[in-house]
């Protein structure tokens, strides 16, 4: 088996799902060329005033750093209300743009705490975790699919506090570095189970983790210039999705979980579980139906979310990729 997400696929196929997703090589994707806004010394510096002077201070110097990503971050200011105006119904203002970047921000600044063990300040209430014990009890290890949508810290928190459900992550390589750097800054002690994508023994590792009953998460919405993707609509246009993530836990024949950390201000956060897919029966003939319909299944229930929480989406890119999208398939789901 490869190592690399993007060979998985192998032939590109094309098939109905309520609306027909059309398959495709997607273009290096805007989102991997974004250079990054945080650095290590602004995220120690941040770390320092919120773990020394308490989270409220620490809260009153995120509207400065909000504010200042709304005004000089042109380009995502752009793709928040091109975004927001598609979820909301109407155009987005600037209020809306500032509260969509600020519970990003929140979300990343909750990161602090939550990777220094202080998941205590928060008030964490889950739905649908029988769905992932009922899971685990099998004893086969199951995928947790998010997006970039809230937080996923807060799950990696909750499995520590428990002390339970083993979790690991999966992420491209590039991304695995990026991450590490950042949590060494956050908390030089501070360690994720990372699996990165694209090595070799990365899928043996990730066999391995499932088989030892892990929880291994991946956030799904987004593609490498490389990823085999399906064209489904999303709040109303087509967009590309994907393939990959499905397509791993299809070959491994394991059950999928929709999950998302959803931040409703304050120190408030709901995990929810749903089931996704179960691919543990699921024969090779049957596999590109199976995936198509459960990333079907993946892109409803997000778009769900968005809507129950529209300021949680955090993909500050033109996910639609333009006139392109708009093109390319049926409008409604």
């Amino acid at each position: 088996m490869s190592s690399q997400p993007s060979r998985l696929d192998g032939v590109q196929t094309r098939r109905a799902v309520g609306a027909p997703p059309t398959h495709a090589v997607a273009p290096r994707a805007a989102w991997t060329s974004d250079g990054e806004r945080s650095n290590p010394f602004t995220l120690r510096l941040m770390t320092w005033i919120s773990l020394r002077l308490g989270r409220r201070i620490g809260r009153l110097v995120l509207l400065g750093v909000a504010a200042y990503f709304v005004l000089f971050a042109p380009s995502a200011r752009r793709a928040s209300r091109q975004y927001l105006k598609r979820v909301l119904g109407r155009d987005a203002n600037w209020a809306d743009g500032f509260r969509h970047v600020h519970c990003f921000a929140s979300t990343i600044h909750d990161r602090i705490y939550l990777l220094n063990d202080r998941s205590d300040l928060f008030d964490i209430r889950v739905h649908g975790i029988e769905h992932v014990e009922a899971v685990l009890a099998q004893g086969q290890g199951a995928f947790l699919m998010g997006a970039h949508f809230g937080s996923f810290e807060v799950l990696r928190a909750l499995a520590r506090r428990q002390g339970g459900i083993p979790v690991s992550l999966l992420m491209y390589a590039d991304n695995a570095r990026k991450i590490n750097a950042a949590l060494h800054a956050i908390n030089p002690a501070a360690t994720h189970d990372i699996i990165p994508l694209g090595q070799v023994g990365s899928m043996l590792r990730l066999r391995e983790r499932l088989d030892a009953g892990a929880v291994v998460g991946i956030l799904a919405d987004r593609s490498l210039h490389d990823d085999a993707t399906a064209t489904l609509p999303f709040l109303g246009q087509p967009a590309p999705w994907p393939r990959g993530p499905l397509r791993i836990a299809a070959l491994l024949r394991r059950p999928v979980i929709f999950m998302t950390g959803v931040y409703h201000g304050g120190n408030r956060y709901d995990l929810h579980f749903l089931p996704l897919a179960d691919f543990s029966g699921c024969k090779r003939g049957e596999r590109d139906a199976a995936t198509d319909a459960a990333l079907a299944r993946y892109v409803a229930q997000l778009q769900a979310q968005c809507h129950a929480a529209p300021y949680n989406w955090f993909n500050f890119y033109d996910f639609w990729q333009g006139p392109t999208a708009e093109a390319a398939g049926p409008k409604e789901l």
